[in-house]
């Protein structure tokens, strides 16, 4: 989808309305049934593509952002503390993503003594 596509989408809704992302998965490979995970949209990430093997997906995609609470404070924390120190104009990929999250899960372990 679009960003012009979705703000059509949107511009239709109730500008009051809660804007949640639903995850569809199979429960299991074997079977038919299928899982629902509602989530709010806690923030909006522009992400470079230039990097995936996806010829299609070059450039800037948006991420909207959505998950349980700690861990989407934790990711975008994360992106934010890794943004800082590239260049405004490129944003973060795939690459920059993991490891400022794995950064930051080893900086929370060594705040609660987990390993």
């Amino acid at each position: 989808m679009r960003v012009s596509e979705l703000i059509d989408i949107l511009r239709e809704q109730d500008p009051n309305a809660e804007v949640e992302m639903a995850v569809i998965a199979p429960v299991d490979d074997a079977a038919d049934e299928i899982t629902v995970d509602r989530y709010t949209v806690e923030g909006v990430l522009p992400w470079n593509n230039e990097e995936d093997d996806d010829d299609e997906s070059e450039g800037v995609s948006i991420w909207l952002v959505g998950g349980d609470e700690g861990d989407v404070e934790a990711f975008l924390d994360a992106i934010d503390a890794e943004t800082d120190e590239l260049d405004p104009l490129d944003p973060p990929d795939a690459v920059d993503a993991v490891d400022a999250v794995e950064g930051a899960a080893t900086n929370a372990e060594a705040d609660t003594g987990k390993e």
